[in-house]
């Protein structure tokens, strides 16, 4: 009887003649994972991961089942990760052995609470598992000593146990970026197939995208005039770059509009990047709205084939891998999108953020490639305030144990340094990590408009002044007051009349953005009505602007909206401050503008000054206090005695949510390839595939608005997709113009399913 052979993956061949072995597949994972644990100090501790992730494969259960000769479902993670908890009790490194317990654990189905209701790691380790063979012992060659980093730092404020926890998932996101890697390495060879998986690295790039980001600098300031701000934002630049040799760590770029922030960080993440060696450059974006502009003006410098761009927007899966998009085939787009190997990523809030507490597989995978990268976040100040504190725990821990480099960029800082802020960015000297010079003389030079406090103004108010100007932009607080206003508007005659609102589709927005920059430029009239999706970074430049009143942020935000460019007189460049007569705030912006009226007694002198604008934020957070972590995230990670963990990693990754709307979407079909698409649905595309596509075609709105809308037959759910797809029927409810009307949804449509 010859010797049993134990396989990893089978293929149809049932005679195992092309079928991976275990111990290969174990070995080529362990080398693959303990790569990227390197990079900041756990190799061991992922190669042990990558070594008896797949334990439970030498079981004869398992082995049944791959030959077809046995029923599906074997259990093959719990065994390896009972295995590593046994080891750890046996080298004293319990601590350890927990984290790579959860990683081997959820290396397929994701990471496991440790307790509670089910599919926990505590309930996997009752239940009895197949009989291994101990051949394991003789095929598996790991080392369970010195697992923990060697340079690893802990906390001195109770942070151990969420410091432990995102070592947890970085180990864990080099095991399944490894396991999945080599998993399909094996099936493409054996179909013959090549994937297209490579991308340059920064460090071989570095002196090429450095001479590019040069030239272009030097063509931009040879082309532009001569003026007082050109000449400010060169200085910020050199300034800034000047400052790429400090030591890695946080670092805080505090630049009015205008002043050039976007080159300037990114000059500064090269020079940066290349004195320390680093390997990656990852821009992250609060909004879609501005993402694509920013990703567009990077191609432009560095060239197209460093960028990945990776937004939901974009997160568009082609069925054909010989498309290009800006010279790189889709295929390699959508493969760099799982796991980030591009030397420059350009990204969201809520795509990084919400990846470094997720639980899935698919949303950790690229982690791992975070570690020793420069991450700018532009206007770092948008964080939404109900995961402020997890947030900036995060983004600390990388910067004290993953090598990385964080640039918080904004032109309203929010106070977020220790020990101000509780809880907030270890910076021992915070003006030698501030990279721009002088920011209180920044904002007095680049002050570019005046603020005018109007007090209450109705409507009819809004009306009469906008009538009074060619080119205008109002912002107020709600999507219902933008509409009666913008009607309000339209009633009185007003030509050139915009209406800018989350009641219209991405796609829409896009062309009626584009629209307005079309009129701005060529003097035409423009007269905007919109909600707060045209303030923070979106380019665009009106002579005037009125703005219902809110956060002092957003108010300072929306003043960026005003002679952007400087080309007008400041005194004539105005930017009114009004309370709405008809509108009563929504809750969320009533308590902010509670905050700035506080404020506003002491600096009312300087509405937008760095010292008014530290103060309402401090404001803020006192007043919000527990709310900066709404779901408790930081109290869902402990250590008890003896290293035991008790890591609710899946329930924080389910209520982990930067956006939480409570909203429910309606796909607007009018357009071509929305209904192409869910023709493409009905015939068999993948609904995962679909739901991407369909991004760019969706309207949020409150569920009861859409219940009645589907109660009365304006809208219906796609049959045989449960309710994943609500498509409005009833097109006389949307117009380019308004959005949706989701106010009409009760008069009586048609009903039925699709």
């Amino acid at each position: 009887m010859g010797e049993v052979l134990y396989y990893a993956h089978s293929t149809k061949n049932t005679d195992g003649s092309d079928w991976q072995r275990l111990a290969d597949h174990l070995q080529q994972v362990t080398r693959l994972a303990a790569a990227r644990g390197d990079k900041f100090g756990a190799g061991r501790a992922a190669a042990l991961a990558g070594w008896l992730h797949d334990l439970g494969k030498y079981a004869a259960a398992f082995q049944n089942y791959i030959s077809h000769r046995g029923p599906g479902g074997v259990d093959h993670s719990t065994a390896g990760a009972k295995e590593v908890i046994a080891l750890g009790l046996k080298e004293g490194d319990g601590l350890m052995a927990e984290l790579i317990a959860y990683a081997i654990a959820g290396h397929h189905a994701g990471l496991p609470d440790k307790s509670g209701d089910a599919s926990t790691l505590a309930d996997r380790f009752e239940k009895p598992l197949e009989p291994l063979d101990a051949r394991w012992r003789r095929e598996v060659d790991f080392d369970a000593t010195e697992l923990m980093p060697k340079d690893f730092t802990w906390r001195r404020d109770g942070r151990h146990a969420f410091q432990a926890a995102l070592l947890g998932r970085m180990i864990f996101s080099c095991l399944v970026d490894a396991d999945f890697l080599e998993t399909e390495a094996f099936y493409a060879s054996v179909d013959g197939n090549e994937i297209d998986r490579e991308w340059p690295k920064l460090p071989d790039q570095m002196d090429r995208l450095i001479a590019a980001f040069d030239a272009y600098m030097a063509d931009k300031q040879r082309s532009a005039a001569l003026t007082p701000l050109n000449q400010l934002r060169g200085e910020i630049l050199t300034h800034v770059r000047a400052r790429a040799a400090l030591p890695r760590g946080v670092f805080t770029l505090n630049v009015p509009t205008g002043g050039g922030k976007t080159l300037a960080s990114l000059g500064f993440a090269l020079d940066h990047a290349k004195r320390w060696g680093m390997e990656r450059i990852i821009y992250s974006i609060p909004f879609t709205s501005i993402i694509e502009q920013t990703a567009s003006i990077f191609r432009e410098v560095l060239g197209n084939n460093v960028i990945l761009e990776h937004h939901a927007s974009i997160e568009q899966t082609s069925s054909k891998d010989d498309e290009f998009r800006d010279g790189i085939s889709d295929a390699r787009l959508r493969l760099a999108m799982e796991n980030w190997p591009a030397p420059v990523v350009v990204t969201t809030n809520v795509q990084l953020l919400e990846s470094l507490f997720a639980s899935r597989t698919s949303r950790c995978r690229k982690l791992h490639n975070l570690a020793n990268a420069v991450i700018i976040l532009d206007e770092a100040q948008t964080i939404p305030l109900h995961v402020l504190k997890p947030c900036v725990a995060v983004l600390d821990e990388l910067a004290l144990n993953y090598g990385c480099t964080i640039v918080l960029c904004t032109a309203t800082q929010p106070a977020l340094i220790a020990p101000s802020f509780d809880g907030g960015f270890q910076i021992v000297d915070p003006d030698e990590r501030e990279l721009a010079p002088d920011p209180p003389r920044l904002h007095r030079e680049l002050k570019r408009t005046t603020e005018r406090l109007a007090g209450t103004m109705t409507d009819d108010d809004l009306v009469h002044e906008m009538a009074a100007v060619e080119q205008g932009l109002v912002i107020v607080n709600s999507r219902q007051h933008a509409l009666m206003l913008y009607q309000a508007c339209e009633a009185a005659g007003l030509a050139g009349l915009i209406h800018l609102t989350t009641r219209q589709t991405a796609a829409d927005r896009r062309v009626i953005l584009a629209d307005a920059r079309q009129r701005l430029t060529h003097g035409q009239l423009c007269r905007v009505v919109a909600t707060s999706l045209v303030e923070a970074g979106v380019d665009i430049d009106f002579p005037r602007v009125w703005r219902a009143q809110a956060g002092l942020d957003q108010m300072m935000q929306a003043a960026g909206r005003c002679n952007r460019e400087g080309r007008r007189l400041v005194r004539d460049s105005i930017v009114t401050i009004f309370e709405p007569a008809e509108a009563k705030p929504p809750p969320e912006i009533a308590g902010l503008i509670d905050d700035t009226s506080r404020i506003l007694r002491e600096h009312r002198s300087d509405l937008f000054s760095p010292r008014a604008i530290e103060a309402y934020f401090r404001e803020v957070y006192w007043r919000k206090d527990k709310g900066l972590d709404k779901r408790a995230v930081m109290q869902r990670f402990l250590i008890g005695v003896g290293d035991k963990t008790d890591f609710a990693y899946r329930s924080v990754a389910e209520e982990f949510r930067l956006i939480e709307s409570g909203m429910a979407p309606v796909i607007i079909a009018v357009d071509d390839q929305a209904k192409a698409t869910l023709v493409a649905l009905k015939g068999g595309m993948p609904p995962g595939m679909a739901a991407r596509e369909l991004q760019n075609f969706v309207v949020q709105v409150r569920p009861r608005d859409r219940r009645l809308l589907l109660g009365n037959g304006h809208v219906r759910f796609v049959e045989g997709f449960g309710d994943q797809f609500a498509v409005l029927m009833t097109e006389s409810l949307y117009s380019r113009e308004t959005g949706l009307l989701w106010e009409r949804g009760d008069e009586l449509g048609f009903g039925g399913i699709i």
